[in-house]
Formats: structure tokens, sequence, C-alpha cells
């Protein structure tokens, strides 16, 4: 893939005559996003004492605070009615007991299966496990699976819309391969063990009796007494040649309250002030494990957050100088995005600015390091870029204009493909503006070895790349704010299903 960026000369001849393009306000002003506070605040926020910022912790209370603070101490308002702070509704779903036994094997939680389902049961169930493999109506109509535990084959596809249509054929829950090898399996069972005891946290909904245990192809075949090739096999067209397998199991819930909070704080804008531009960044990650280690969550998304905080005390310092933009910003911290995109599906349903005058959503989540891709190359130098022209084909070239004139960055959009098996699209909080029709980009720096682990800390931060990608997103920001004509909504949003 060419990961370079050209524009013809006509291109920017084009894009330079919108707004304030070639005005060096900007670059005063982006000036002020520096590497010494980015550290600055990223070493608080990401710091042991802050336990990893779980959404609804006491220490993600703190984190919010600190970001309330910041907003306020640079004039920011809070648009909550004078707070700062969004109530999110969310309650807390431990499953305190949870078994599963096929034949005489007692299988062992989040060792040998995780649960990934629902339920609450007085007493453990008995039924079979039966085979189906592949969701193909040739399948069904040879598997009987009503009333039982149904294996599925799920290796290489989405699996929700599948396992809906087992559980509506009358199954009453459902074994999963979705990957293969023992040691993807593990690192899986291994982050739900080191989380052990910790609720659920979500919406408050009706429990459903939906059981779902995930297991390794290995341990599948192994309860059928199956090599793994022919399970494969048989998952294609030929099920019913797989014995069925006696099977009981149980799970129990309780259900509490959590408090927890999205954050932001607000510049009003001059003459297109009911316009309002979002820059949003999740301040949550997973807390602490079992065992006591803290997931400090520098990059992922402590880079994200502080970089709003750097931007928004751009902007607000322009608007001290007399340079307040002609569209409103605000500057969003969600909770709950580590649970499920919580916090901004909430803001999204509940907007404090209506969602006809959401001109754009700008994304950070995780732009603090160098990924798998890129840390042997020899310019790193890089951001990918995600879903920034699906919906608008005004605010990719606005970005590639602002990039070339300000930043040089590699813009990369690999990641962009519709049928990325990352499927990263779907993983910050961009997505719940796309789903509206709002014009989003989502800024990102890709995977490395310490994503999810208690090892994303502050020591491997790359700062200085960190501020020239806040500093880009703080242009393209600006352009959009200033410029005369909202950007077009022109495109058809074809990621809508998460």
């Amino acid at each position: 893939m060419n990961k370079g960026l050209i524009l013809s000369g006509a291109l920017t001849a084009a894009l330079a005559l919108p707004s304030f393009a070639q005005a060096p306000a900007q670059v005063k002003y982006a000036n002020t996003i520096t590497a010494a506070d980015l550290t600055k605040h990223l070493t608080h926020l990401a710091s042991d004492e802050m336990k990893g910022r779980d959404t609804g912790s006491e220490e993600g209370k703190l984190a919010a605070n600190y970001l309330a603070d910041f907003y306020k101490s640079h004039g920011l308002t809070g648009p909550v009615d004078g707070s700062y702070f969004q109530n999110v509704p969310l309650v807390s779903s431990t499953f305190n007991k949870v078994t599963l036994q096929v034949g005489k094997s007692k299988l062992v939680e989040n060792q040998d299966f995780v649960f990934v389902g629902d339920g609450d049961m007085a007493k453990a169930a008995k039924t079979e496990l039966v085979f189906l493999g592949l969701v193909t109506e040739e399948n069904l109509a040879k598997v009987d699976l009503k009333g039982k535990l149904v294996g599925l084959w799920a290796v290489g596809v989405r699996s929700n819309d599948l396992v809906t249509k087992v559980m509506d054929a009358g199954a009453a829950g459902i074994v999963i391969v979705s990957m293969e090898g023992q040691a993807n399996f593990d690192r899986i069972a291994n982050r739900y063990k080191s989380l052990a005891g910790k609720g659920r946290i979500g919406f408050d909904q009706e429990t459903k009796q939906r059981p779902i245990f995930m297991v390794s192809s290995d341990k599948m075949a192994q309860l059928f007494g199956t090599p793994v090739e022919t399970l494969k096999e048989a998952a294609k067209a030929s099920p019913e040649t797989i014995a069925s397998q006696k099977a009981s199991y149980q799970v129990v819930k309780t259900k509490t309250p959590v408090e927890a909070y999205n954050v932001m704080g607000f510049l009003e804008g001059t003459d297109k002030k009911e316009e309002v531009i979002v820059i949003s960044s999740h301040y949550d990650h997973v807390g602490v494990s079992s065992e006591g280690e803290v997931f400090n969550g520098a990059d992922d998304d402590g880079s994200g957050t502080v970089s709003v905080m750097e931007i928004a005390e751009a902007f607000a310092t322009a608007a001290k100088e007399g340079n307040r933009p002609r569209r409103s910003i605000l500057f969003l911290n969600v909770t709950g995005e580590e649970k499920g995109l919580l916090g901004s599906e909430y803001y999204s349903d509940h907007p404090i600015f209506p969602l006809e005058n959401t001109v754009l959503n700008l994304n950070i989540d995780m732009v603090g390091r160098i990924d798998y891709e890129y840390q042997d190359s020899s310019n790193t130098d890089f951001v990918y870029v995600i879903g920034s022209e699906m919906l608008s084909t005004d605010l990719k070239k606005i970005v590639e204009y602002n990039n070339i004139t300000y930043s040089d960055l590699i813009l990369d959009y690999r990641y962009d493909a519709a049928d990325d098996p990352n499927r990263f699209y779907y993983r910050s909080d961009h997505y719940n503006f796309a789903k509206h029709n709002i014009p989003i980009a989502f800024f990102f720096n890709g995977v490395h070895d310490d994503y999810h682990q208690v090892t994303d800390t502050v020591d491997k931060i790359e700062f200085p790349l960190m501020t020239k990608r806040a500093r880009l997103i703080f242009y393209t920001a600006w352009d959009v704010a200033n410029r005369e004509n909202r950007i077009r909504v022109d495109g058809t949003n074809t990621r809508t299903d998460r």
C-alpha cells in the first residue's frame, strides 16, 4: 500500500480558498500544544495512583474531576446546565457462578472457556451439546437444536447475527469457536482471568437467558472426542456425523448501579455558534487486574485524552486573544468505551447539542505510540486516519490539506477499508456519531505489544510524534470551525452494524 500522499496543485489551490487556511493565527495556537504539557497531564492520568481509570471507579471519578477542573481553568463552560458532567446510568453485572460440564469434564472458567453471554438461573440445566458447525440452512435442517447447547464454528466470520439466529431457532445456549489455535484463545482467557471478580458494565437491560461459552478449537474437538480437522470438515455440511454429548450448565447473576460520567468543556463560537464540532476521546481504561497489577492505559487512551485537553487549551487561548472560532466546539471525554462504547452511545442518544447541528466528530484513540507496521520504518511520522471520506467528500480533503500545509505526517488509510479484518472503525467512539450520519475522522496509531497490557505506560510514549498528531487534529478542527460553509454530508453510511 502507498502510505504516502500527494495532492495536485489544483486540489491544493481549491482547498486554500475557504476560511483561514493560510493565516498565521492557527500556527501560533497550535504551538501551544507541547510535548511538555502532554507529558505533564499524561504522567498524572496514567500514573499507578490512578489505578487504570476503570469505568465507575473512584479513580475514574478523580480523572473526570481532573478534566473538568482543567476545562474550567481555561474558561470553557460546563454545558450540562452549568455542569461539566453528563451522568451515564450504568450497572455492573457480576456472574457469581458460571459452570459448564460436558460428559464427565467439568470445565474451568477463564481457562477452558470464557463466558460471553447472559443469564440468571436458580439451578443447573441438564441438556445435550450438539454440533451445528456453520450456521447454514442446510446444517440447521440436519441438527435438532431445540433446548440444547449448540456448538458453532465461527472462525473468521462475524458471530453476533449467527448467535441470534441459532438462539431464535430454539437453542438453550451456545458453545462457540471464534478463532483457531489454543494460543489465541489463551490470550483472551488470560485477560478475562486478570479481570475476574469485576462486573460486566453496561446499560441496565432485562436479563436474557442467553448462555454463550467461548472455547478454543482444540477444546471443542476435545469435548466432542473428534480431531480438529474432522470437526472443521463436518462444520461445512455434515454436522450430524458428530455425536452429541450430555451437558449441564448454570449462570448466576447480580446487578449493582455504577456511577459514571462523560466530561465535557464547551467553547461557544461566534456567528455560526449553533453549529458544533465535537472533539472526543475516552478517558477510562480497564483498571487493576485480580493480582493487583495496574493497567495504566497511557496510550489507550490517555494519549487521546490529553490531546483533547491540549487542543482545548489552544482554542481557549485563541478565544481569549480575540480569535474565537466561528462554530462552537465541544471537547468530550467519554466513559465506558472499554465496556462497549457506552459513554458515546449515551451522548449520541441524549445529546447536549442537537445532532442535526453537530457538524463533525474528530475522535482520538491511541496516538502516542508507533505500531507493528512502522516499528522498523525509516519514517515513523505517521497516523492512521479512518472514516474521513465515508460521509463527507470535504473532510478527507481538509485533513490532507492541513497535513500538507502544517504537519507533514504520513496519513495511512490501510484500516479504512470496509472489510478491514481488525474492524477498527467499529471499535472507538466516533462510531456513535457516524451512525447518526455525522461526518467523522478517527485518528489512531495502531496496536503494539503493550495494547491492553499492564505495560502500556507513560515511559513508552513518543511525545514529539504525539504532539504532531495533536496539532494536525487542531488544524483540522480550526479549518472546519472557521470556514464559510458547513462541510457537506454527501456520502452514505455503509458501516452501520457493529
